[in-house]
């Protein structure tokens, strides 16, 4: 198998579809290649953006897919995504997408990790020296020391549970995540399910929306088309503590 891609897709009459009931508002790119780069660009400034292409993943990783991501560079992105889209403990972990080809530029590990199964030591030259008593600190005082350059995915014993991204595989997420390495020099972004703390990850673009209007994403990508939060119309489905019961 190369790739867990195997779920349902949807067409741009169904985006077009999603868009009419519920008035929203939306860029639409002819080109991939400038949507994953204003994609990066949008990355790159710290925000949050729900990503939704192609087939859904079977399994139990979102792949890219189907998937929330973030610039793994942000010291306030663990944080952020925890408790303002996920709506969980803000110590949980994110896990990276990082290009095939730069794994060993990040992570000791010599083989490709498709499906965010490998956990893995980030590279000695990217981990800050800890301080003294580091190993004696409770863990609150650990989790928001920046461990190493990419802090939002390094866990409180510098490890990471990588996906690594290939380009025949999943082409677009690997454009988006090139681009994101053009701008700032990283090949690799946070990424995290595309859903919030006790619902099943999301499979439609409604449901993309929904989540999407329910929580603090900032922009939301579905297929070749962009809606930034700011402009949506004003979304009254809102209790999706009530639909979903938290973990």
């Amino acid at each position: 198998m190369k790739g867990s891609y195997l779920g349902p897709e949807f067409t741009e009459k169904d985006i077009k579809k999603l868009s009419n009931s519920y008035n929203a508002k939306f860029t639409h790119y002819q080109d991939f290649t400038e949507l994953t780069n204003v994609t990066a660009g949008m990355l790159e400034k710290g925000n949050v953006v729900g990503w939704f292409q192609g087939k859904m993943e079977y399994g139990p990783r979102a792949l890219g897919n189907r998937s929330i991501l973030g610039d793994a560079r942000n010291p306030e992105m663990q944080k952020k995504m925890n408790l303002k889209i996920k709506y969980r403990e803000g110590f949980r972990p994110f896990a990276p997408s990082v290009l095939e080809e730069d794994i060993q530029c990040y992570f000791q590990i010599d083989v490709p990790s498709p499906y965010m199964l490998l956990v893995m030591p980030v590279n000695e030259d990217r981990r800050n020296t800890p301080p003294d008593g580091y190993e004696d600190m409770t863990m609150y005082d650990r989790l928001y020391y920046h461990r190493s350059d990419i802090p939002a995915i390094t866990h409180v014993d510098y490890s990471a549970r990588v996906q690594s991204v290939n380009k025949e595989t999943n082409p677009i997420y690997w454009q988006l995540i090139s681009s994101f390495k053009e701008r700032t020099g990283y090949g690799l972004v946070v990424n995290t399910s595309f859903n919030v703390r006790g619902e099943p990850i999301i499979c439609t673009p409604d449901d993309a929306y929904r989540c999407f209007m329910r929580t603090e994403m900032d922009y939301l990508v579905i297929g070749n088309f962009l809606f930034t939060k700011s402009d949506q119309p004003e979304f009254s489905d809102n209790k999706w503590q009530e639909e979903f019961q938290l973990d």
